[in-house]
């Protein structure tokens, strides 16, 4: 791998967002950048940032987990390649890399660090990570578990997302926003590589599956699975408030 190029691939990357902000700034609000230094010191930080972190993905982590679902279908690691129960490894490797790589993400820190800020406190910067990693955990493994077995993906999707439908019709109107985005957020820089990886590793080592219908799709999972944990998690904490109250 060339440093360069991928420096050069990053920059360009990352410049339409300089474009336009400072086009915004200066053409449209006719408006000077306030603390132009220190923003172009940060710009290059998220340059040089993310060129190390892509590097790092495609170099360790996109590879690594590539080869962990190789190794965990293999026939001389499971007992039965029919069962599905035979796999559950894979579904443990599955929500453990889940839940690893949202907690990593840098996103997800970025909004929880901002509904912290505007909730005054409320919603807790620890609580919401962790509450929609165990999300993420969860729809990756079942998601795992639709490779394995071979299950369409729209009766998964489907499914969820009548059951968001219902939470959100449910859950207090402050958190329903959040919970959508915090779905969003989840698929980002260090979650799309190494679950990619995963589900095309699961589908390319199982006999029957094809990488192209099955290997994708895991990536939809960890989407909307953290949407109802969100929801879920507030929900039990209006639930025992009121429990407490009577």
């Amino acid at each position: 791998m060339h440093i360069g190029h991928e420096f050069l691939q990053t920059f360009w990357a990352v410049m339409p967002i300089v474009v336009i902000l400072f086009g915004f700034q200066l053409a449209i609000l006719k408006q000077k950048i306030p603390h132009l230094q220190r923003i172009i010191v940060g710009f290059v930080l998220v340059w040089v940032g993310l060129t190390f972190l892509i590097i790092g993905l495609e170099q360790a982590l996109f590879p690594l987990g590539k080869l962990m679902a190789i190794q965990l279908t293999s026939l001389d690691f499971i007992n039965n390649p029919n069962d599905w129960k035979s796999y559950y490894w894979v579904y443990i490797f599955s929500a453990c890399i889940g839940f690893a790589t949202t907690i990593a993400e840098p996103s997800l820190l970025a909004v929880a660090i901002k509904a912290n800020q505007v909730s005054g406190g409320f919603i807790k910067i620890k609580a919401l990570r962790i509450t929609v990693a165990i999300g993420v955990a969860i729809g990756i493994a079942l998601g795992s578990f639709r490779i394995v077995a071979g299950l369409p993906l729209h009766y998964f999707i489907i499914s969820g997302y009548l059951l968001v439908l219902i939470q959100t019709y449910f859950s207090p109107k402050s958190i329903v926003a959040l919970a959508y985005d915090s779905g969003g957020v989840t698929t980002s820089i260090v979650t799309v590589p190494i679950i990619a990886a995963l589900g095309l590793g699961i589908s390319g080592a199982i006999e029957g599956r094809n990488p192209l219908i099955d290997g994708f799709g895991l990536i939809a999972f960890a989407s909307l699975f953290p949407i109802m944990s969100v929801m879920a998690y507030v929900q039990l904490i209006e639930f025992f408030k009121q429990t407490e109250s009577k």
